[in-house]
Order: structure tokens, then C-alpha cells, then sequence
């Protein structure tokens, strides 16, 4: 569900004033368009994960820290389902031309940059991508899929994995997500070190 009280556009403009740089030079070191900066922080458009995570890195800031400033102490070793830090379900994904619920929501246990391990519980709707963009960066990922199917490209290699099948690779290759059938599908991962 979207979380109609939380202002990407404001708070993109916010960590931004607060390091101290204009639109262009945020652009410059997430080497992304000036223009995209312009329109996220006028709410003129919602970035895809992939997009959002780009722009961050330049700050650099992690998704987590950008939706929840005020993050779950590091010494915390219990979370309830309401501690799961949100990342993305404020961020609404269509596909062009489509219409329905395209939402990828990502929830994460704990602080993940004080433990260089992120655990996410994801839900991908039917239809929802991680963007058309494929993801690279350095870190390593695995995850096991619950419910649904997902289809998961990795480079040169395409699979549908459905329930109790897994994946581990090595996250600087290209990849990205697909829910293409007509159920959520769910999966729980971790990725080392800590992307988002």
C-alpha cells in the first residue's frame, strides 16, 4: 500500500539541501539526467527502485535511511513485522501503457549497514519490475522464493522460479526482477553487503 503521507519529491529535496549541493551536482555524482532530480523532487514523477537507489548512491544515502531517517538500533536482535523498515512501497511502479497494481514492496530487517547484511522480505504484484534498468552493483545476493513465480534474469541467463526454488549470484552482473504471472509473489533474500 502506498503511504499517501510520505513526500518523495520533499525529502529528495531535503537530504539534498542538507549535503549542501544543487540539483546539477547530485545528478552529476548519481549520473543520472539534472532533469530527473528536478522532476522526483516537484512529485512530477516516481522513481523506480532502481532509479531511486542510483540517486542515492550519490549522496550517498541507503533507502532505508531515506523512508525511515530514524532506523532501528544496531543492537536490536528481535523484530516484529511492524519494525520492518519499508523501502519501496511509497514508490509506485506501472508498466507504460498498463494499467492495475504494479507494486514491488521491500522490507527490511533491522539495520543492515551495521551488519553488512541486508534481509529483505519482498512482494512483487502481478506485473511489478524492478525497472527496466538492470540492477548492478557490488555486493552478493541470494534469496528463496515462498509464493508466486518470478522470473529472474542474471546476465545471459532468464529462469521462472517458483516455490522453494533459490538463486545466489554475484550482484555486479546485470540483473532484475519480473513478476509476469497473475499472483504476488513473495520471496525473503539477503544481500551482502547492503545495497539498498
Amino acid at each position: 500500500m502506498v503511504d499517501a503521507q510520505f513526500d518523495v519529491g520533499s525529502r529528495l529535496r531535503q537530504v539534498r539541501s542538507q549535503a549542501g549541493w544543487s540539483q546539477r551536482q547530485l545528478a552529476e555524482r548519481a549520473g543520472v539526467p539534472s532533469s530527473q532530480i528536478s522532476t522526483i523532487e516537484q512529485n512530477k514523477s516516481s522513481p523506480s527502485v532502481a532509479s531511486l537507489r542510483k540517486i542515492l548512491a550519490g549522496i550517498p544515502l541507503t533507502m532505508a535511511e531515506f523512508f525511515e531517517p530514524d532506523q532501528t538500533p544496531a543492537d536490536s536482535v528481535f523484530h516484529s513485522p511492524t519494525d520492518l523498515v519499508d523501502l519501496t512501497s511509497r514508490l509506485t511502479q506501472h508498466a507504460p501503457g498498463a494499467s492495475g497494481d504494479r507494486t514491488l514492496t521491500l522490507r527490511q530487517v533491522g539495520n543492515a549497514r551495521a551488519h553488512n547484511l541486508q534481509i529483505l522480505q519482498e512482494r512483487y504484484e502481478p506485473g511489478a519490475d524492478t525497472g527496466v534498468d538492470m540492477l548492478e552493483h557490488a555486493s552478493h545476493e541470494g534469496g528463496i522464493v515462498l509464493s508466486g513465480e518470478i522470473e529472474l534474469t542474471v546476465g545471459e541467463q532468464v529462469r521462472v522460479l517458483k516455490p522453494g526454488d533459490a538463486y545466489l549470484f554475484d550482484s555486479s552482473l546485470p540483473h532484475r526482477f519480473r513478476n509476469l504471472g497473475d499472483l504476488p509473489a513473495e520471496i525473503v533474500s539477503a544481500c551482502t553487503p547492503p545495497y539498498l
